[in-house]
Formats: C-alpha cells, structure tokens, sequence
C-alpha cells in the first residue's frame, strides 16, 4: 500500500498565488512609502516652524519612502506580466511558478514595509535634529540610505525569485 500524494502541478487555482504575490508586492510596499512619507513629513512640518530654510534640504526621506512604493510597483508589474492565462480549459501556469511569484511578492512588499518603517522613524527624529543641529544631516543620510537599502535587498530577490517558472505542457 502506497502512502504517497500525488499533487496536481497546474490546477485552475495556481494563479492566484501569483496575483496575491502582485498585491503583496505592491499593498506592502505602497504601506511603508505611505508610513515613511507621513512620519517624515511630520518631522519636517515640525522643523520648519523653526527654521523654515531647511525644509527643501530635509525633504529626503519622503523622497527616499517613495521610492519603496517604486519597488513594488516594478514588482507586481513583472509578476503581472508572467501570469499566463488559461488555454482550451487548461492552465498554463503551474502552482511553482505562482509559488514562486507570492514569495517574490512578499519579499519586495514586506521588506518595503520594514524600510518605510526605518526611514519614517529615522526621518522624523533626523529632521528635527538638523533642525537644531545642522552637523547631523550627513549622519541623518547615512542612516536612511541603510534603511532604503533594505527596500532594495528585497527588490532584487524578489527580482530573481520572479524569473522562477514551471512550464504546463499536455496533462499536467
């Protein structure tokens, strides 16, 4: 008596895991830029009431959460163009290709969502500090360029875990 399970490698289902990898990518991405942009933006709001002529040089770091939003934008937009759909009843795409594409959607979204967080904090405490302390804005850079990196770590394996694939041919 065999105790194996055979596992269908190209169900109907397969695909929605690859478009729940492109609402990860993009949802969790979109949530850190927001976070990062608004606590950001708070600092430098906060900082400009006493020394107006630093608002433009703070502006960094909401540029800097806004580019994580990028990154899940460029993600989902190539899951999205992977996902094949379904020919003569049969589907086309296998459930390791939408495996793969939820975990490349989860790395970029969530590591997004980590470095909006990073860079929100760091940005507010960061402008209110160059706001007294004009020294500190070199140190205030280096920090959220370690932050945005994480974004970036997450961007690029999501990159190579996207360009993972299983091809459904004949029965599967």
């Amino acid at each position: 008596m065999s105790n194996s399970v055979e596992m269908e490698t190209c169900p109907a289902s397969a695909p929605f895991f690859g478009f729940m990898g492109v609402t990860a990518a993009l949802v969790f991405a979109n949530i850190g830029a927001a976070y990062g942009t608004a606590k950001s933006g708070v600092g430098i709001s906060s900082m400009g009431v006493m020394n107006p002529g630093l608002v433009m040089r703070n502006i960094i770091p909401v540029v800097m959460a806004g580019v994580l939003g990028i990154y899940g934008l460029i993600v989902a937009v190539i899951i999205q163009g992977s996902i094949v759909a379904p020919q003569n009843g049969l589907s086309q795409y296998s459930l390791y290709t939408g495996f793969a594409h939820l975990a490349a959607g989860l790395c970029c979204g969530l590591s997004g969502l980590a470095a909006g967080m990073a860079i929100g904090i760091v940005g507010d405490a960061g402008v209110r500090a160059v706001g007294q302390q004009e020294k500190l804005f070199v140190g205030m850079i280096l920090i959220l360029i370690f932050a945005e990196a994480l974004g970036l770590y997450g961007l690029i394996v999501a990159l190579i875990l996207s360009q993972n694939s299983f091809v459904c041919e004949g029965d599967n």
